[in-house]
């Protein structure tokens, strides 16, 4: 089988491509998509604590240790002690941080949208039944043996 015919290479090649236009779009806005996924995944109300947040993004705790460094230090977000539980940090957006978080919204929409009119809901539907059965797989180990 060629490179270019196995799922892997299909996936690593369209993410790749999605993130470079992702990251050339929030150039254009002065930050990066680490950081605009970031927004997306705080909850505008409440915040959200900066240990739920790596999960979200499927991202390490070291890495988003910086980002939200950069991201406090640009203004974009502050660091909170939960109300009910000092032990928690909650991740707020600041106003700044709002109208960012509104510009990576803007962002994922057009991308969805171009992509949603380009492409039959039929086929949408099933690139999602494939994602889903691809995640299911590999949660249940279900691809290598597990010795």
């Amino acid at each position: 089988m060629e490179r270019v015919n196995t799922i892997d290479h299909c996936l690593r090649a369209t993410w790749q491509a999605v993130a470079k236009m992702y990251n050339e779009q929030a150039a254009k806005h002065d930050t990066t998509m680490a950081t605009a996924m970031a927004l997306l995944n705080i909850d505008t109300e409440n915040g959200t604590p900066s240990t739920a947040l790596g999960p979200r993004m499927g991202m390490e705790a070291t890495s988003l240790s910086r980002i939200l460094k950069a991201m406090e230090n640009r203004g974009v977000i502050t660091r909170e002690p939960h109300p009910n539980d000092k032990r928690v940090v909650l991740v707020k957006l600041t106003d700044f941080g709002r109208k960012k978080r509104a510009e990576a919204r803007e962002t994922v929409l057009t991308f969805n949208n171009a992509v949603y009119a380009a492409i039959d809901k039929e086929k949408i539907d099933h690139f999602f039944e494939v994602s889903k059965t691809i995640n299911e797989l590999i949660a249940n180990k279900a691809i290598y043996n597990q010795d």
